[in-house]
């Protein structure tokens, strides 16, 4: 698989071995991602906004209420930049100054577009749902026609980007090592937990499929 053109913005210049520019690695941490941070320039000040998202290709969808500050500037035509991390672990050094984190981490620069059509609206809908829990889309009733008119999704395309990661164990100074200082890794994982049912359901059913199958 091919890779993402290196270009000022993206090319990663601190600890640049960290850099990562194929298609396949930052898909693959785009892909992981339930949540993306967004940022850009609202009346002359800068805003950084959580949202979920999805991918499809070399497409990201957002979407959101049509009086949505965030999607009427980037619809606007600001340059934006978007960014997923993953907390992989903690790396614990023998001093203060050597710890550090591993992660994952994606960062995009661009502008987004407005989705025009319902088909592409439908489209959009789905890859996000789909990105928040895989195959969730197929057991949901489908977005009707009010809900369609009063969401807005707008669509980033995939050009200038970057992946930049950390992973292994604390790196010390030579004369640190002789310390009685315990020093490794402490990994963290992000794990589902007890599904727990809707209270206002009024059926009983069972945990659908989509949920299931992570445990």
């Amino acid at each position: 698989m091919s890779n993402f053109t290196v270009t000022p913005k993206t090319k990663v210049k601190i600890s640049s071995k960290r850099a990562h520019y194929e298609k396949s690695i930052i898909y693959q941490v785009l892909d992981e991602a339930r949540i993306c941070h967004i940022g850009f320039v609202y009346e002359g000040y800068p805003v950084v906004i959580p949202t979920i998202f999805g991918r499809k290709g070399d497409t990201l969808y957002i979407h959101g209420a049509m009086g949505s500050r965030m999607l009427k500037t980037l619809e606007e035509g600001a340059d934006l930049s978007l960014n997923v991390t993953h907390l992989d672990g903690l790396v614990l050094a023998r001093s203060a100054f050597h710890h550090s984190m591993n992660y994952r981490s994606v960062v995009v620069f661009g502008k987004a577009e407005k989705v025009g059509s319902d088909e592409e609206k439908l489209i959009g809908m789905k890859v996000i749902t789909d990105q928040v829990l895989k195959g969730r889309w197929e057991e949901v009733r489908q977005p009707n026609e009010k809900e369609l008119k009063i969401t807005k999704i707008l669509k980033i395309k995939l050009e200038e980007v970057s992946a930049k990661m950390r992973t292994g164990k604390p790196i010390d100074e030579p004369e640190d090592y002789e310390l009685d200082v315990w020093a490794g890794e402490l990994p963290l994982v992000l794990t589902p937990q007890k599904p727990v049912t809707d209270p206002d359901s009024k059926k009983d059913l069972p945990v659908s499929e989509s949920v299931s199958r992570l445990f």
